[in-house]
């Protein structure tokens, strides 16, 4: 069959609306408890537990005994949505499930110079899934990612100041979305469906410097690489229309690549009782101009169902955070942060797939050592973000305007054990 270019407004599988999430874009913030309780301000100076092979693997000099944290946050997300087409359809919101997010870590020092840590967490994804009449559902129904991060990480500390850390990651992407088509004789019912799956593992790398500046205050930069995807999968087609043709699937492909980001932040013990943390991230999300799916679907059908580009256009963006910790006593420990995060969207490309804007989130936690061994933390989050507009006009798709008000709560919880 020859191959067609299915440029698709059906974007990416990655190219999420994040309301459910506490990052820009579709990254995910949720790969540390005791970080998230602080906003994950000082994420990469504070190196709390073994999480830090996440958030600075040169924090891993910083941990004196080998230990294992595990652990997992859920992010319930509200969207009151305002829109309506000219096709018709129906508005609930909520488009976004309940979501969990697992993480898990270990790190093992070798001698007082070397360690060495393991480290499973999920730093992109989630989904969205519109009701099946919803007035969005021809420019974005459903659109599902996962992407699992494996890390082997290494540290070395030159001396007690200065120390570096390094992990390889591999990384397994995976996603599915889907649209619905326009009935030529009938708009607006009878609809049919164009789905999208794919999947590719790649490799990236992450690389940190800790440095202790004076007795009370730590540096930390972190830097997570670039990925480059080629996902491969299968298009499907569902209509009556296209008669033998309709369910059949399709060879499929690809190519998009995950930002890179750079984490800055400190960490300041004020006194017995008070820690002070600040960070700012940076992320590389004008990578995302556009999106063109490779396909083989028949020419005719790709004519047929396949839409224009769409357009991206995203922008680089700038979090930043501030935080404290309040040592109750020796078993607990308070925790709070205030964060700020700039949206990579505009309005001109903005679809319902990302109907997101810039966000303020407001986070609480908690750190209980019952002894020695063994630290639980937990963490709330609250997230709201401005209210955003979508405009879009299409001569086969129809035309959708809407307002979204989105915000989440998040809530966490880690167990930290100790050998």
């Amino acid at each position: 069959m020859k191959k067609a270019i299915l440029k698709t407004s059906l974007g990416l599988a990655v190219t999420l609306a994040s309301t459910q999430l506490f990052a820009s874009g579709f990254a995910l913030n949720e790969q540390s408890i005791s970080s998230m309780g602080t906003g994950f301000a000082g994420r990469s100076s504070s190196a709390e537990d073994a999480s830090t092979v996440f958030g600075n693997p040169a924090g891993m000099s910083r941990l004196k005994r080998e230990q294992v944290t595990v652990g997992g946050a859920a992010v319930i997300a509200k969207s009151d949505i305002d829109g309506h087409s000219n096709l018709g359809g129906t508005s609930d919101g909520d488009m976004v499930p309940v979501v969990g997010v697992p993480m898990g870590y270990y790190v093992k020092p070798i001698d007082e110079h070397w360690s060495v840590g393991f480290g499973v967490y999920v730093p992109f994804g989630l989904v969205t899934d519109y009701e099946s009449t919803a007035a969005s559902r021809y420019y974005g129904k459903k659109s599902y990612v996962e992407v699992i991060t494996f890390q082997p990480t290494v540290s070395y500390a030159f001396n007690d100041k200065v120390s570096i850390g390094f992990g390889p990651t591999i990384n397994k992407i995976k996603g599915e979305l889907s649209s619905n088509t326009v009935n030529p004789f009938t708009p607006g019912s009878n609809d049919g469906e164009v789905k999208v799956k794919g999947d590719d593992t790649a490799v990236g790398y992450n690389i940190g410097v800790l440095v202790q500046a004076t007795d009370n205050t730590r540096l930390g930069l972190t830097y997570h690489s670039m990925v480059d995807y080629k996902l491969e999968g299968d298009t499907k087609i569902n209509n009556a229309l296209i008669g033998p043709f309709s369910g059949n699937k399709y060879d499929a492909e690809l190519k998009i690549k995950t930002p890179e980001s750079l984490d800055f932040s400190l960490t300041h013990e004020l006194n017995d009782q008070w820690t002070l943390y600040a960070g700012s991230t940076w992320t590389r999300w004008s990578r995302l101009e556009s999106i063109i799916i490779n396909s083989d679907v028949p020419a005719p059908l790709a004519a047929r169902f396949g839409t224009i580009t769409e357009e991206q256009n995203w922008h680089d963006t700038w979090a930043y955070a501030i935080g404290a910790a309040y040592k109750l006593n020796k078993e607990w420990t308070l925790r709070t942060g205030f964060t700020v995060d700039q949206s990579p969207t505009n309005n001109t490309d903005r679809s319902p797939r990302i109907p997101t804007g810039d966000r303020k989130v407001f986070s609480l936690g908690a750190g209980w050592s019952p002894n020695d061994d063994m630290t639980i933390d937990v963490a709330y989050s609250y997230l709201w973000e401005e209210d955003v507009n979508i405009n879009l006009n299409n001569p086969t798709k129809g035309s959708y305007n809407a307002k979204y008000e989105n915000s989440a709560h998040g809530v966490g919880a880690s167990l930290t054990y100790r050998f």
